[in-house]
This record gives C-alpha cells, sequence and structure tokens, in this order.
C-alpha cells in the first residue's frame, strides 16, 4: 500500500471527521500512530506500507532529506514517533514532475479511479501544474496495490485507517479464495 504525502500536515477540513474538533497536529499523530498500528497488524499477512513525503500540498514538508525523520520524531507528531514502514525520499505526487510510481498508479486502465472531482480552494494550497483529475487530492490518500503489483484501490485522505484495514481484509481474502480455488480446479 502506497500513501500520498503521507507525512503532511492534514487540513481543517479532515479534523470534522472524528466528529469532534482536533488540531492538525493531533490528527495528524493520531493518523500516523493508525499507520503504523495497519502496519505491525497486517504485516505478516504480506502487506507493506510506503510513505512518501511531499511538499505539493500546502507546503508543509519544506524540509531538507535529513530532516524529515527528526521533524516527525520530535516536531510533528513528535513525541518519539517513528515511521515502522519503509519510508522514501521526498518529491512530487503530481505535475510534470511527478515520481513515476505516481504516474503508474493514477493510470486510467487500473481499477481505482480519481477520489473526487474538487480539489477544493486551491490559492495557495496547491504546487503543481498541469491539475489533472486523476491527481492526489490532499495528504493521506492511499492506493492498495495487488501482489501483481496494480492498484486495485484507492481512498481520499479522509477515509479512516479502520475502514481501509477492513476494504484490505476484504481483498486479501477475496485474494487467497481465487488461488484457493486456481489450486482445486481440474
Amino acid at each position: 500500500m502506497a500513501q500520498a504525502a503521507l507525512f503532511c500536515a492534514a487540513v481543517k477540513k479532515e479534523l470534522k471527521r472524528w466528529g469532534e474538533k482536533v488540531s492538525p497536529p493531533e490528527l495528524f499523530s493520531l493518523l500516523s500512530s493508525e499507520l503504523n498500528a495497519l502496519y505491525e497488524e497486517m504485516n505478516p499477512l504480506g502487506l507493506t506500507i510506503l510513505g512518501f513525503p511531499c511538499n505539493q500540498f500546502g507546503k508543509q514538508e519544506p524540509g531538507q532529506r535529513h530532516e524529515i525523520l527528526p521533524g516527525l520524531k520530535y516536531v510533528r507528531p513528535g513525541n518519539g514517533f517513528v515511521p515502522n514502514f519503509l519510508l522514501f525520499e521526498k518529491g512530487d505526487v503530481n505535475g510534470k514532475n511527478e515520481q513515476e510510481v505516481y504516474t503508474f498508479l493514477k493510470e486510467p486502465c487500473f481499477s481505482c479511479p480519481a477520489v473526487g472531482e474538487d480539489f477544493g480552494p486551491m490559492y495557495g494550497r496547491l504546487f503543481w501544474e498541469p491539475l489533472k483529475i486523476s491527481d492526489i487530492k490532499w495528504n493521506f490518500e492511499k492506493f492498495l496495490v495487488g501482489m501483481d503489483g496494480k492498484p486495485v484501490m484507492r481512498w481520499q485522505p479522509t477515509t479512516k485507517v479502520s475502514v481501509v484495514r477492513a476494504d484490505i481484509r476484504r481483498y486479501l481474502k477475496k485474494e487467497k479464495r481465487l488461488k484457493t480455488r486456481k489450486i482445486h480446479l481440474p
């Protein structure tokens, strides 16, 4: 599972999803710890989480490569947080300089369409060109990539990790059933 702009702070509209007022650093901390827990729980089942820091959403990840991990540990989310999953070098997830992995993940031929058509207010928030409907809309947008290397699901930034977990479990059960059927076919 790849995380788009996994380590950027969240926007205020995302704070409403828990039904209470949560500050951006608190939300970031919650999502980060939930992703660590998801990795611990599902890695034995074959799930790998990949984090891709990005500075294209509100310029919220301005740090240099050597500053990102200390920033996570001591600032955002802080409290000694260290991701237990693979963290890639910071790069673009949208626009003319996007990383090739994101060009691939957003291909229209896969069964995971864009998570929405609205970018919300763009002035001072989105830093890439050209804008495309398939673009990553904001931090914490997620993709599930199947065992064959093709994207199979895509979630909005505001999707709770519990929903992602349930979707992954359903997908793995389905894949296991298909694999078992193939073995038992005459």
